[in-house]
């Protein structure tokens, strides 16, 4: 039975469940409110981020809607931080991406991807006080899908909601979602641009 619009599917309890741990350590890593972050580390950042969803997004392929790509976005903010096209095309990209063999792959990885969008809000206005950006000038990516953002997200839960419910394909989706949680924050270690390991 189809879960009702206040009833999260079971799918989506699993993702939250099975990555609470991952995302929690991802989170207390991101440097975006530490004292020392300023513009400059606010574009070494970026650049990371660059690096991790361009090819990703590739990777994904037809599993993602085209309104749902991000990169466009981060490219925007590139530019607006003054890296030129060619600086942005010499950026390193991670090649220690998540697989994505199918739907229930497919899923797990925008589960990361569209979830970010929501906290991208709240990072929005912070850059905003302590930078003076707005997603005119460097944080697009952050506002990447304006006041449809939270249209976007019921939208990718109704299709949570909709995706198989066989157990096989149900724990595939949480491992594609754990798999882009880790490779995210080792990628972002290797680029030098997180936290210490809070502990």
């Amino acid at each position: 039975m189809p879960a009702s619009p206040s009833s999260p599917s079971p799918l989506l309890l699993a993702l939250r469940e099975g990555t609470r741990d991952c995302h929690k350590s991802l989170e207390a890593r991101l440097p975006f409110f530490a004292a020392s972050f300023d513009a400059a580390a606010y574009s070494r950042l970026l650049q990371a981020y660059y690096g991790f969803h361009a090819p990703l997004e590739a990777r994904l392929g037809d599993y993602q809607e085209p309104m749902r790509a991000k990169t466009p976005a981060l490219t925007l903010d590139l530019q607006a931080l003054h890296l030129s096209a060619a600086d942005i095309d010499a950026l390193p990209l991670c090649q220690a991406l998540p697989g994505i063999n199918d739907e229930a792959g497919a899923l797990g990885v925008m589960y990361v991807l569209e979830g970010s969008t929501l906290g991208g809000q709240v990072l929005k206005r912070a850059m905003a006080e302590r930078l003076g950006l707005d997603p005119a000038n460097g944080t697009a990516f952050f506002d990447v899908y304006g006041a449809r953002t939270g249209d976007y997200w019921r939208r990718f839960l109704d299709r949570l909601g909709q995706a198989s419910s066989a157990p096989a394909a149900q724990a595939a989706t949480v491992q594609a979602a754990i798999e882009t949680f880790q490779s995210f924050e080792r990628w972002l270690e290797q680029r030098n641009v997180l936290g210490q390991i809070p502990g």
